[in-house]
């Protein structure tokens, strides 16, 4: 049986395969034709065509802020990626899925529903901060409890944990999707500039930063507010500052909540042990820095932010004993 670990994730899906590591890295989305809901482009394809599509088409993304939203689009999506990485002669197909941290069971039910309409044979489930620890190597176990950050696009999941079950933890509808709207919604108003989504996550991914000073530049094509004609601009850390901060200081916030709950022998684990931090947006320059002064403890930054929940999956889908312990029901 092939066993794979899959991070259906907001805007991007990952799956690492036993014995070959990440296999796959996709945009979560699928072009469809309007009238008839037929699906003409998947994954990287459909997302290139966001905002340039005529009016009979719409680019669709099926996971949103960690829940999957549209289950028939989700399937045939999942379906494509797995025929991707996997031979259709298989046997059949085991899949650990990394979902949100506190996921409820209908949540769980539309994956698993999904799972079977994509061929998927086994289905498991782990939370997001044991993967996001497990994927930078942290050793887990019954007595040395764990601080972990999954920063996604539509997700944040903050827990506090052992190989015993998690202490305190939580998820949010805060992630990089956020801060994108923001930064469209806030070029528009400081330079009077219109730009789409994927300038705007461009951006975002270039210059922004929380460095005090920081001086990055990148300029910005997009339609003048007011002649709606073509215009470029340049754009730097300061100017986007304020809308990647607002979020930022969200997720600081809902962390604190997370400690807050903590008993004391726990407190003083996190105060040595510190906070690992996951998820593409934690490698936005100076995020690390800027949450150990706020949470005032050293932020551990995964060496590649974007894929450690995957990795971690597939550390859990090829271990039973890890998976007996973590896995939810």
């Amino acid at each position: 049986m092939l066993k794979l670990a899959i991070d259906f994730g907001t805007s991007v899906t990952k799956i690492y395969r036993i014995g070959s590591g990440i296999v796959l890295a996709e945009a979560t989305a699928v072009t469809v034709t309007k009238e008839t809901g037929e699906i003409r482009a998947f994954g990287n394809e459909a997302k290139r065509l966001l905002g340039k599509t005529a009016e009979a088409t719409d680019v669709v993304f099926p996971v949103y802020e960690g829940e999957i939203v549209n289950e028939r689009y989700a399937g045939a999506l999942l379906e494509y990626f797995i025929g991707k990485v996997a031979s259709r002669k298989l046997f059949g197909v085991e899949a650990l899925f990394c979902i949100p941290c506190g996921c409820r069971l209908p949540s769980r039910e539309k994956y698993y529903r999904v799972a079977k309409a994509a061929g998927i044979s086994r289905v498991n489930f782990v939370e997001t901060p044991y993967l996001a620890a497990l994927g930078q190597d942290v050793p887990l176990s019954e007595s040395n409890p764990v601080f972990a950050i999954d920063v996604g696009a539509g997700k944040t999941s903050i827990a506090a944990f052992s190989l015993d079950g998690i202490i305190a933890g939580l998820s949010m509808n805060v992630g990089g999707n956020n801060m994108d709207i923001h930064i469209i919604d806030h070029v528009a108003d400081v330079f009077n500039l219109k730009v789409g989504a994927l300038t705007s996550e461009k951006l975002k991914n270039t210059v922004g930063s929380l460095i005090p000073g920081d001086n990055q530049s990148a300029i910005v094509n997009g339609r003048d507010v007011t002649t709606g004609k073509p215009r470029s601009e340049s754009v730097c850390s300061a100017d986007i500052l304020f809308p990647i901060r607002i979020y930022a200081d969200k997720i600081i916030e809902y962390a604190e909540i997370v400690l807050k709950k903590l008993p004391a022998e726990v407190s003083a684990a996190m105060c040595k042990n510190g906070v690992y931090l996951a998820g593409g947006v934690s490698a936005l320059a100076g995020l690390t820095d800027y949450f150990s002064e706020k949470l005032q403890m050293e932020a551990h930054l995964a060496s590649d932010p974007q894929t450690a929940v995957v990795l971690g999956g597939g550390r859990v889908i090829g271990s039973s004993t890890l998976m007996k312990k973590i896995s939810m029901e």
